[in-house]
Formats: C-alpha cells, sequence, structure tokens
C-alpha cells in the first residue's frame, strides 16, 4: 500500500512541477489584462492542483459555511496545517485573497513570477516596521475588493496540535475596521508537512461566522478567532484530539 502511495505522490510531483513551468511562462502573457481576468487565469493553477491531488492521491474535500463568507472587507484567518489550504483557498473564496509574505519569494523563478502578479502584500522584514508595511498595503488590497489572508500561527502546525496564536492579523482588523472570518481545515491528514506522500482521505474546511472588531482589542479578538478554530478543529478531526 504504502509503495502505492509513494508511486501517486511521484507522478504527482512530476505533473505539477511541469504545470508549475507551464503556468509561470503563461503569467507573463496574463501580466497585461486587468486584474480580475489575470487573477483568474493565473489561479487556475491553484485549480488543476487540487483537481490532480484529488485524482492521483485521493484527496476529497468538503466544505463547510461557505454561507458565512461576508459581502464587505475581511480578514481571513485560517488554521495552517499544509501546502494543500494555501492552494485551496486562493481560488475558493468570494473575493481575491491577498497573502502577506516575505517580499524575497517573489524572487523564486516561475513560482514567483506567478504571485507577483496578484497584488499579494510582499513584506520586507528587514525594514523598521514591517507591521506598518501591512497596515499601509492593506487598507489599499481591502479598498480595492480583495480580501488579506493570514495564517495566525505563522507556521504548519501538526494535526493534533496547535501553535502560538500571533494578533496580527485581529490588529490589521481593527486597523482596518474589518471583520475576521476564521477558517478550521484539517488538510494536515492528507498532506502533511515535511512529507512527500499524500494520503487519501478527506479534507474539510469549516468557515466560521465573520467577528466584528467592535469593541474589542487585537487580544480579545484573536482569543475570539483562536477559540473558534480550535473548537472546531476537534470537530472535523475528533480521533487527532484527546477527549
Amino acid at each position: 500500500m504504502q509503495f502505492f502511495l509513494f508511486l501517486r505522490s511521484v507522478l504527482f510531483f512530476a505533473i505539477m512541477t511541469v504545470a508549475t513551468v507551464i503556468w509561470a511562462v503563461a503569467c507573463l502573457f496574463f501580466a497585461p489584462f486587468p486584474y480580475a481576468k489575470r487573477y483568474y487565469l493565473t489561479s487556475r493553477w491553484n485549480v488543476f492542483i487540487v483537481w490532480l491531488a484529488k485524482v492521483l492521491c485521493g484527496i476529497q474535500y468538503q466544505i463547510k459555511g461557505a454561507e458565512n463568507f461576508p459581502d464587505a472587507p475581511a480578514i481571513v484567518l485560517s488554521k495552517h496545517q499544509s501546502a494543500w489550504e494555501t492552494i485551496f483557498l486562493l481560488p475558493m473564496t468570494p473575493r481575491p485573497l491577498v497573502f502577506v509574505f516575505k517580499k524575497s519569494l517573489t524572487y523564486i523563478p516561475f513560482f514567483g513570477w506567478g504571485i507577483a502578479l496578484l497584488r499579494m502584500i510582499p513584506i520586507d522584514r528587514k525594514g523598521r516596521d514591517a507591521f506598518a508595511q501591512v497596515v499601509t498595503q492593506g487598507r489599499r488590497r481591502l479598498a480595492d475588493g480583495q480580501w488579506i489572508i493570514m495564517f495566525p500561527e505563522g507556521t504548519r502546525i501538526p494535526v493534533g496540535q496547535k501553535g502560538k496564536y500571533k494578533h496580527g492579523g485581529t490588529r490589521l482588523a481593527i486597523e482596518t475596521n474589518s471583520v475576521v472570518v476564521p477558517i478550521a481545515v484539517n488538510a494536515g491528514e492528507c498532506w502533511p508537512k515535511n512529507s512527500f506522500i499524500k494520503k487519501p482521505g478527506m479534507i474539510t474546511v469549516s468557515i466560521g461566522k465573520p467577528i466584528s472588531p467592535e469593541g474589542l482589542n487585537s487580544a480579545e479578538m484573536m482569543e475570539k478567532v483562536e477559540n473558534w478554530i480550535e473548537s472546531e478543529m476537534r470537530v472535523i478531526s475528533p480521533h487527532a484530539y484527546p477527549k
């Protein structure tokens, strides 16, 4: 069984690599298009990779609470277990998503070419105030109709564990007077951190009700986000948490 999982993962990786090169080159031709068209075409790579993982590796998915997405500027704060959700969420939310990431990633051949065209928020962490950069660019992106996504734990967390929730996302929500949409996702069960082998299974993406910044400071707001996400993780992955 493990041997066949390995073979399927090898094939997945090979096709994904070829697709990435092709899409990156295509992105150069997408550059002159209006932003909405450019975003749609570039994010077809994400749709293809999610489909490929489903067909080759047996990684299914289901969405809970899609009706909770607001028709308003929002900061999306998601559980982070896997590379899968960074791929999946980009084309699957009602508005274009903007990631906050290290500016150096834009220099990566092929991959960096694509994200450089999508109005993301590249941050120079060597600068004096990285958060000020996020607020300045974040206001602009939200005003333009994009949503901002951040992973409050900062890095991928193993299944069944919890990282330290940092307040950057809720600070930004308060600075921009935007609601926060919490997301719980258990993608690490199928696409684990630092694991080449992808496992078949059902990933659940659960979307919580928007949390307003009104009357809250960043710590209080993040406490609400953390409590909802971690409680929901025990609903969608009960076997991963001791009772």
